[in-house]
């Protein structure tokens, strides 16, 4: 009989900084349970492979690709706890039929990916990307042709009002700024608490001074912000997203931002990852990038890691996790409940 529930987390969690140490992803708190081993995998990819997965009951995914054929020899495993709050890179489908709950931590990204947004609104209101090229090319004194713009009284539109997008709010709030969201899965209620105002997407991309996206990547989303709807921005108007690529026409708006046709972007996310060196978007200079790492601080990879590492402990005791669960529909197999059943008796053993 087993003695120990096996964690397996992806190498691509095992990162150093600038000082040659690894990361603190919370990896410390699998460590006071007796009844639970965690090691890194074998291995890095961008898939994580049938042999990987056939050890373990959970694994602690920091962005591997998983498919069907990946959980060909699952039969052990019972989570998948998910390094961040996006899972399109993960067949929900295929682990729902095999008895795996899949995890994400919306709590460990709610505030840094907020905070992204309102530094890129900033950044990019404030022209320091212009600044920082003048005074890098000796041009002190053209400091004053172009200013940059107040908040006070702008609209600042958020495409997607869930965990993140309400924080965002929040933040945004000592700014002065008249907030308005489109989300069809959110009420008006829902809005006003926290002092925004429901509005249908095409009136949000016509009066926001400020277009962000902060709703997830699904069949509804997917280029849900085409051609034609980028051209109902005001031309002084800027574009921000740092949720997924995918929810953009990534073609359709490089080409609004080569013409002037809005004031300026701040991209986080990509159609392509990693993008393409010789991409157009990156020639530009009313763009301000970022490689899918904007909200990536020391606080938001220890605040991660403990939300996965807390789902894992509840499975290890024979729990369903308090965090998100994507897959709902799996509470109702039979075999996770088996699972959860051995792993009770495990650790009172």
């Amino acid at each position: 009989m087993r003695k120990k529930f096996r964690v397996g987390v992806t190498r691509d969690l095992r990162m150093q900084d600038h000082t040659s140490q690894e990361r603190d992803v919370g990896l410390d708190l699998l460590d006071k349970h007796s009844h639970v081993e965690w090691e890194f995998m074998s291995k890095s990819s961008n898939e994580i492979t049938s042999e990987q997965i056939s050890k373990y009951d959970a694994i602690i995914n920091g962005g591997n690709k998983v498919t069907a054929q990946s959980l060909e020899n699952s039969k052990q495993l019972t989570l998948m706890a998910l390094f961040g709050a996006g899972f399109d890179y993960v067949d929900i489908q295929a682990c729902t039929k095999n008895a795996i709950l899949v995890s994400t931590t919306p709590d460990g990204v709610r505030r840094p990916v907020a905070s992204s947004f309102m530094a890129l609104i900033l950044a990019l209101s404030h022209g320091m990307m212009h600044k920082d090229n003048l005074i890098r090319a000796g041009r002190w004194n053209e400091r004053h042709i172009d200013i940059g713009v107040g908040l006070v009284g702008k609209v600042l539109g958020l495409v997607g009002m869930g965990s993140i997008g309400s924080e965002v709010f929040r933040l945004a709030k000592p700014f002065g700024m008249r907030h308005v969201t489109y989300d069809p899965y959110v009420s008006s209620e829902q809005a006003e608490d926290v002092g925004a105002e429901l509005v249908d997407l095409k009136t949000l991309m016509q009066i926001s001074d400020f277009v962000c996206i902060s709703c997830p990547l699904n069949e509804e989303t997917y280029h849900l912000i085409n051609e034609e709807r980028l051209l109902m921005m005001k031309e002084s108007a800027y574009f921000i997203n740092v949720a997924r690529g995918k929810i953009v026409d990534q073609k359709a708006l490089t080409s609004v931002l080569e013409k002037k046709l809005i004031q300026g972007a701040g991209i986080d996310v990509f159609e392509q990852e990693p993008i393409d060196p010789n991409d157009p978007i990156l020639s530009l200079d009313n763009v301000i990038l970022s490689p899918h790492t904007l909200c990536m601080t020391d606080q938001c990879y220890r605040g991660i890691g403990e939300s996965a590492v807390r789902s894992i402990l509840e499975v290890a005791d024979g729990k369903i996790p308090q965090h998100l669960i994507v897959n709902k529909e799996v509470l109702q197999n039979p075999d996770l409940t088996n699972k959860l059943n051995n792993y009770s008796t495990l650790k009172n053993n």
